[in-house]
C-alpha cells in the first residue's frame, strides 16, 4: 500500500521554501538547498510533494543506479558496456522518489561497499551500492543534516557536485552516476553547520510558523479534508499540479537559452562584495538561480527581480554568522546591498534590460586566443 502524499500546489504559505524546491528541479547545477527550521512547519511534506509533482521518469530495468536509456553519456558502467555491445538496454518507467539518510548512517551505507577480491575481477558488479546509488536522478533528503557527522556530509555535497560517486578501498575504485536534488533539513536550535559546508549548499529557506490567522485556517481545512478523503483533495488540486509540472518541464527546457544582461551581472558581483560574500559560490550561485527564476516565468532575459530573488535565496547562509546573526536581520543587510547596488545602476543610466549572450562572447573569445 503506497503512502499518500499532500499535493505540492495544496501547500499553504511558506513561498520561498517552494520556490527554492523547485528551483533545483529546474536547474539542479544551483546545488540544492538548505531549509532551516522548527519542527510541524511543512519540511518533509513539501520534499515529498515535490517528488510526486514530477513526472515519471524512464530508467534502464534491473538498474540499480536508475540509468536514463536516453542519456548514454551518464550510463553506468554495465549498462554502457551492455549498450556498447549492442544489447538493448530494456525501459521502465518509474515515478521519481524521496531517498531519505538516516540519523547514525555509516560511510558505507552512503556510498556503497566492495568486495575487494571480486572489485580485482568484476569492478562495478563487486559494490554493493549504497544510498547514493538509489538517490541517482532521485530526491536526496537529509533530516537534521546538522547531526550528520561532517565526513558524511562532505561524501554527500562531492556527489552532487561531481554527478558521481566513486568507492576507493585498497587502492581500488569504482565510479557510478549519482546526480540528484540534495535537500537538507534542520533546525538551528540543535546546533549550526559548519561555514565551509553552509557555503557548499546552493540555497537557504528559513521557515517558521505560519503567524496569520486566515493561513492557519485554511491548512487546518485543507489537512482535515485530505484525511477524510484523499481521492477527491487530489482531484481538486489536479488541474493545478498539471499546470505547475508543466510549467517546471518548461522551464527545464529553456533554462540554458536565458540570458543575462551585462549590467545585472555587475550588480551581483558587487552585491556580494559589499556583503563580504568570501567565495565565488555567492554570485555563481545567483546567476544560476536568477535564470531558473526567469525560466519558470517563461523567459529567457533575467530581470531586477530574479536578481533580487535568489540573492535572498543564495546568500541567507553566507551572510552573518550562523547561530548569531538572526535571519531576519540577515535579510535586511541583504536588501539594503541590493538597493546600494540598484540605485548605483540607476545613477549610471544605463540599460539593464539588454541582454548580453555570455556563452557566445565567451566562445567568441576562445575562438580568437587559437
Amino acid at each position: 500500500m503506497s503512502r499518500r502524499i499532500f499535493p505540492f500546489s495544496a501547500i499553504v504559505a511558506q513561498d520561498q521554501m517552494k520556490l527554492a524546491l523547485i528551483l533545483n528541479v529546474v536547474n539542479p547545477v544551483i546545488g540544492g538547498v538548505l531549509i532551516r527550521g522548527e519542527r510541524g512547519t511543512g519540511k518533509s511534506t513539501a520534499v515529498r510533494a515535490l517528488a510526486k509533482l514530477l513526472p515519471n521518469m524512464k530508467i534502464v530495468k534491473g538498474c540499480p543506479f536508475n540509468c536514463d536509456p536516453d542519456s548514454i553519456e551518464t550510463l553506468c558502467t554495465v549498462c554502457k558496456e551492455n549498450y556498447d555491445n549492442g544489447g538493448t538496454l530494456e525501459v521502465e518507467e518509474r515515478e521519481m522518489r524521496v531517498v531519505e539518510i538516516p540519523l547514525g548512517v555509516t560511510e558505507d551505507r552512503v556510498v556503497g561497499s566492495l568486495d575487494i577480491e571480486c572489485a580485482i575481477r568484476d569492478g562495478i558488479r563487486a559494490l554493493e551500492s549504497g544510498i547514493l546509488a538509489a538517490a541517482n536522478r532521485n530526491i536526496l533528503y537529509v533530516d537534521e543534516i546538522n547531526l550528520l557527522s561532517d565526513h558524511i556530509i562532505d561524501d554527500l555535497l562531492d556527489s552532487a557536485a561531481m554527478g558521481v560517486n566513486t568507492i576507493e578501498r585498497e587502492g581500488i575504485s569504482v565510479t557510478h552516476p549519482s546526480r540528484f536534488i540534495l535537500v537538507g533539513s534542520m533546525n538551528p536550535e540543535e546546533g549550526e553547520l559548519r561555514p565551509q559546508i553552509l557555503d557548499r549548499l546552493g540555497l537557504t529557506v528559513d521557515v517558521v510558523t505560519v503567524k496569520d490567522f486566515n493561513q492557519r485556517f485554511e491548512i487546518l481545512k485543507r489537512v482535515e479534508l485530505f484525511d477524510i478523503d484523499p481521492d477527491m483533495f487530489e482531484n481538486k488540486f489536479k488541474e493545478s499540479e498539471k499546470t505547475l509540472q508543466a510549467r517546471v518541464m518548461k522551464a527545464q527546457t529553456i533554462v540554458n537559452q536565458v540570458k543575462v544582461p551585462k549590467k545585472l551581472l555587475e550588480v551581483i558581483v558587487k552585491l556580494c562584495m559589499d556583503l563580504q560574500v568570501e567565495t565565488h559560490r555567492g554570485e555563481i550561485t545567483i546567476l544560476r538561480c536568477a535564470k531558473a527564476i526567469a525560466a519558470l516565468a517563461g523567459r529567457t532575459t533575467v530581470n531586477r527581480e530574479d536578481v533580487e530573488r535568489a540573492a535572498l535565496l543564495a546568500l541567507m547562509h553566507r551572510v552573518g554568522k550562523p547561530g548569531i546573526t538572526k535571519p531576519e536581520d540577515v535579510m535586511k543587510q541583504i536588501q539594503s546591498a541590493l538597493d546600494k547596488a540598484f540605485n548605483e545602476l540607476d545613477s549610471e543610466g544605463t540599460d539593464d534590460t539588454q541582454a548580453q549572450d555570455q556563452m557566445t562572447s565567451d566562445d567568441e573569445a576562445k575562438k580568437k586566443m587559437t
